[in-house]
């Protein structure tokens, strides 16, 4: 079995061909198609969620699938909008819910919010990412988490992003030598060593990010000799809320002392 470190590399150092392989599967296509051609139709909120296929495939494309079923959490999220600071969305730690409501943002555009480029073709291209994402998974798990940290890795500002979202902090937890039961200490003193072990600018600079993950894929397959089951795995990947994390919690996590 090739390791995971290779596997990652021959998809993360063509990342253009791995799209345009994953566009062209039967179910994307259809979804695409049908994403495309009814997206614009929709002029409100509630008309949005209750096009069950269009509201999947752009909370999917979000990274937020398994909360597709909570539409109330998500309608809540919209009509409060992004440009109050204290705005639901905002108050979040995971800003995926934010980048979602930026995206579809009909407090601000109202009927125009679905025509714009982000809502349409962005949406599309989110969506091809994450399924290359999840493809990677069924090879190994570790890629996918490799892939995952790496589309996400420029976007981090502080330690308490990645200890609210369990795919990012078990890979940080692996890459250090921590042992899963780690995630039940107290947050601040996970996010404080975090901060003694790394920078989080570190993620930021490309060459930095390859040597962390060249470290945590190597740490990865010494942990995981043999391939982990999907099953197990998709706890990482799964939800109520953000990777298994309450909403609750993450409004919790928001108020704590940066």
């Amino acid at each position: 079995m090739l390791n995971t470190y290779f596997n990652y590399q021959m998809i993360a150092k063509d990342v253009g061909k791995a799209l345009a392989r994953t566009e062209k599967e039967p179910s994307v296509k259809r979804e695409t198609e049908y994403y495309l051609a009814n997206i614009s139709k929709v002029k409100t909120i509630e008309e949005f969620v209750k096009d069950t296929r269009l509201f999947n495939y752009a909370m999917k494309a979000h990274g937020l699938g398994d909360m597709s079923y909570a539409k109330a959490f998500m309608v809540k999220a919209m009509k409060e909008g992004v440009d109050d600071k204290n705005s639901f969305a905002n108050k979040l730690t995971d800003k995926r819910y934010q980048e979602f409501v930026k995206t579809f943002d009909f407090k601000a555009f109202g009927e125009a919010a679905t025509i714009r480029t982000r809502a349409q073709q962005g949406t599309v291209d989110m969506y091809m990412r994450q399924t290359l994402e999840e493809n990677a998974g069924k090879q190994g798990e570790g890629v996918r988490l490799a892939l995952y940290f790496e589309r996400k890795a420029k976007g981090l500002t502080n330690f308490y992003q990645i200890l609210g979202d369990p795919a990012l902090s078990r890979v940080v937890r692996t890459a250090l030598g921590l042992p899963d039961t780690f995630a039940s200490v107290d947050i601040d003193a996970q996010a404080k060593l975090f901060e003694k072990k790394l920078d989080i600018k570190d993620f930021s600079d490309p060459k930095k990010l390859s040597s962390f993950l060249q470290r945590f894929t190597s740490l990865w397959d010494l942990s995981n000799p043999t391939q982990m089951p999907q099953g197990s795995m998709s706890v990482l990947f799964a939800r109520p809320a953000e990777y298994g994390v309450s909403p609750n919690l993450l409004l919790s996590i928001q108020s704590m002392r940066r």
